[in-house]
């Protein structure tokens, strides 16, 4: 079996990497295996994906604010570059994974959004992610995972507060914030799962979320609970302008990873602790 990964250089393709053997690696970086500009697809040389099984397709700007204000350069990597590789790697055969998100969702209060659930995505970032379902969702080759938010030592917010930590600096923490955190490890786990079940597991598309509702507090306390307390943080209301591109809450469950044993059912506590004693 031969796996291409479209974004190597990135946070989570980083841990991809790690776990799986044989992998064609494409990206704009020096290292990559195939070079790929998402705003030149059309440059690409697809005759690289001859032979290759699976394409885990990790490549995005993510950034909702950075989508909200540069709409039309977003818009042409992830969504127009982003359907065209796709459908040339389903007609090369290849089997394609998609990294979607739980930004495909509204912001309903109240409301715990299932693989069943009406996508009516409200956010910039969000309406790319959708229109890249929606383009593929009936297409046998395709399947997508919707990612909530991905903590590790190394995310964004977890690595802000242990930089914190280091300097002796407080850090300032946006509250509310909630969403089902999944770590990367189950991340990984859920893509080798997919990977090795991809022809029984017969629904498109896969929730990847916590069961636990989570906000950045709890997270900063997880933190402390692993290093004695040595960070020191302030609660802040980012205002009504932070929450125009990302809801307070976006709370999502899966109907399907405990019903097929996708991963192991252990509390946020104990899998975060596990990630942050990564070397």
């Amino acid at each position: 079996m031969r796996t291409a990964v479209v974004g190597s250089s990135g946070y989570i393709a980083g841990y991809l990497l790690k776990r799986f053997e044989n992998v064609l690696k494409i990206d704009q970086t020096p290292d990559a295996d195939a070079y790929l500009n998402l705003t030149e697809v059309e440059k690409f040389d697809y005759s690289s994906l001859d032979g290759v099984d699976y394409v885990i397709f990790t490549a995005a700007i993510s950034g909702p604010d950075m989508c909200a204000n540069e709409f039309e350069r977003c818009w042409s990597i992830n969504v127009a570059g982003t359907e065209r590789f796709i459908e040339e790697a389903i007609r090369h055969k290849c089997r394609v994974l998609f990294f979607s998100s739980d930004a495909v969702f509204g912001d309903i209060p109240g409301k715990v959004y299932t693989e069943r659930s009406e996508t009516r995505a409200e956010t910039p970032y969000g309406r790319m992610k959708k229109a890249v379902e929606d383009r593929f969702k009936d297409k046998p080759n395709f399947k997508a995972i919707r990612l909530s938010y991905v903590v590790s030592k190394r995310d964004r917010f977890v690595s802000y507060c242990l930089k914190c930590m280091a300097s002796g600096e407080t850090a300032d923490i946006f509250h509310p914030f909630y969403r089902n955190c999944i770590t990367v490890s189950d991340v990984v786990n859920t893509v080798d799962w997919l990977i090795c079940h991809w022809d029984s597991f017969e629904p498109w598309v896969l929730n990847v979320a916590g069961s636990e509702l989570v906000s950045r507090v709890r997270i900063a306390d997880e933190v402390n609970r692993s290093f004695d307390d040595r960070l020191k943080y302030v609660i802040t209301s980012p205002g009504e302008d932070f929450y125009k591109n990302r809801p307070k809450i976006t709370q999502m469950k899966s109907l399907y990873l405990d019903k097929f044993g996708i991963l192991k059912n252990e509390p946020f506590s104990e899998k975060l602790k596990k990630e942050l004693e990564e070397r």
